[in-house]
């Protein structure tokens, strides 16, 4: 195994949540304040509250710095240091988690690192609490970036989880770069459902800037719609009440009848 006869440190990929520190897990919190070396996105780290950074050596990439960031922490944690990677949201969630531990155990690491994953708020929930309550029942994610997956593959996923009547939300909708996905992807969710279908389109979620609508699916602009966003398409029970979009689980079906009577 690399590493020899060095003392290996421990490695936590460490979920912040949406961004706000009270939506910081005390797990997670104190993961960081135990971190000699803190490892993220440059974007991400400025999430991390500034306290828990102070004293810290820091490593920072851009957007597209993924592998070098997982190599540098798996290296640091080899040479002894205790090592937090910092994801936004949920690390397991479109996130950071999966590459750490592929990456390890390309390097047949995964039985001499000590590497935890800790869990956090996901985006989606943030989103889905600021929406009211359409994620409560069944749903599907599907990221909407075409850099890692073929399109044609995000295609089908969509095309079925539509079909199935899945509420779905879409991470990554749309960037400057990517703009016709969006409109694509809304192309074939409107073959399974109305134009009135509840959209919700959650922005920095919360986080300065924090912005929140519902519009029905034949409405959107996705020129409102950006990567800092999250959409919740509804299916074909979602409903707005007071402008809150609401998927029932069929509580009132099955038992509002008894209690009724």
């Amino acid at each position: 195994m690399e590493g020899g006869n060095r003392m290996a440190g421990i490695m936590e990929v460490v979920s912040l949540g949406p961004g706000d520190a009270a939506l910081l897990t005390p797990q997670c919190r104190e993961a960081l304040a135990a971190a000699g070396r803190i490892v993220g996105y440059r974007r991400y780290l400025e999430l991390v509250p500034p306290e828990l950074l102070a004293g810290k050596a820091l490593v920072s990439t851009g957007m597209t710095g993924e592998m070098e960031r997982a190599g540098a922490a798996l290296d640091a944690a080899l040479a002894g240091e205790r090592v937090a990677v910092v994801s936004s949201g949920d690390a397991g969630v479109y996130a950071m988690a999966g590459l750490v531990l592929e990456l390890a155990a390309e390097r047949g690491l995964l039985g001499e690192l000590d590497i935890r994953v800790l869990p956090g708020v996901p985006a989606l929930a943030a989103a889905a609490a600021l929406l009211g309550a359409p994620l409560t029942h069944d749903f599907a994610c599907v990221s909407l970036s075409d850099l890692l997956t073929p399109w044609e593959t995000i295609e089908r996923r969509l095309d079925a989880a539509a079909g199935a009547d899945f509420v779905l939300v879409l991470y990554n909708p749309r960037s400057h770069k990517r703009d016709w996905q969006l409109p694509r992807a809304l192309e074939i969710v409107a073959r399974h459902r109305g134009p009135a279908t509840p959209v919700g389109l959650v922005r920095n979620a919360f986080r300065p800037g924090q912005a929140v609508s519902v519009a029905g699916l034949g409405g959107l602009d996705p020129a409102q719609v950006d990567m800092l966003s999250i959409l919740v398409v509804g299916n074909s029970a979602t409903r707005l009440a007071a402008g809150r979009m609401i998927t029932p689980r069929g509580y009132l079906d099955k038992y509002g009848a008894e209690r009724r009577g």
